[in-house]
């Protein structure tokens, strides 16, 4: 079993202090953008058009996780103190929500912008939201937070931060980054072998069929993040994870349908 006491700050460079789960986000842009931009080149799109689309991105992943975790893990906040809702800076970001906030964003982009369908969009950013949410899991694993029910198993993990004395956890930030990572890899495999463009939306089903399903497991393993879910048959993590898992289900169902009529 595996004592962990690491500091969520990363380094101290004179007044700043970069924390680890800012340095892993950054991170999960910076990678992102790289996948990203070979698959425009593949494609012959225009690299200009992908630096519009990394700030459509950056808002709506930030803004969309923040209010998610807002509206569906502390809705208080919008009357006790409505500019807490802005403060990123203080924690609370919901993956449901940043995935809403990333399809809505799309929808926009695909709006303002000509010869980009929704479908292609969408396909194309899951092979980077997957990557992108492994090193998210990374740094709540950093931040110590986000962590999983007790456990004897040998892989569990005392977190000194959360517990004063031995309670050895799962460590869930790892089972997601390892589902997510696996994801990514499957992705990838998919959009090289031409799935992205003989069955259109094929891609994007299949990642949220996977991603939102292995979360709905996940879930079991870990403390509920606020009080109320403890009076819930199911966490709110599982409750918002049925409408994805629902909606990837019927995606994949049309890309086949559709690739099989072609």
């Amino acid at each position: 079993m595996i004592e962990w006491n690491v500091d969520p700050v990363a380094f101290t460079l004179g007044p700043l202090s970069p924390r680890w789960y800012g340095l892993l986000f950054a991170t999960a842009f910076i990678l992102s953008y790289w996948i990203l931009r070979r698959v425009f080149r593949t494609e012959d799109r225009p690299l200009q058009d992908l630096d519009s689309l990394t700030i459509y991105m950056m808002i709506a992943t930030v803004a969309g996780a923040r209010l998610g975790h807002v509206l569906f893990y502390e809705p208080g906040i919008f009357l006790s103190d409505p500019l807490e809702v802005f403060a990123v800076w203080h924690g609370g970001l919901a993956s449901h929500g940043g995935a809403i906030g990333i399809l809505v964003a799309l929808w926009l982009f695909h709006k303002r912008k000509k010869g980009y369908s929704y479908v292609w969009l969408v396909d194309r950013l899951a092979i980077a939201a997957a990557i992108s949410s492994t090193c998210i899991r990374f740094g709540n694993l950093m931040n110590s937070e986000i962590v999983g029910k007790p456990t004897d198993q040998t892989w569990g993990i005392w977190f000194t931060q959360i517990d004063a004395l031995p309670v050895y956890r799962h460590p869930t930030q790892i089972y997601e980054a390892i589902l997510y990572l696996a994801v990514f890899g499957l992705l990838w495999l998919m959009y090289k072998r031409g799935v992205a463009r003989s069955a259109p939306g094929m891609m994007v089903g299949v990642f949220l069929v996977i991603v939102f399903a292995g979360r709905f497991v996940i879930e079991f393993f870990k403390e509920h993040q606020v009080d109320f879910e403890a009076a819930l048959p199911i966490d709110m993590g599982q409750i918002l994870s049925i409408p994805f898992v629902i909606a990837g289900l019927v995606v994949i169902w049309r890309a086949r349908a559709k690739s099989t009529s072609a």
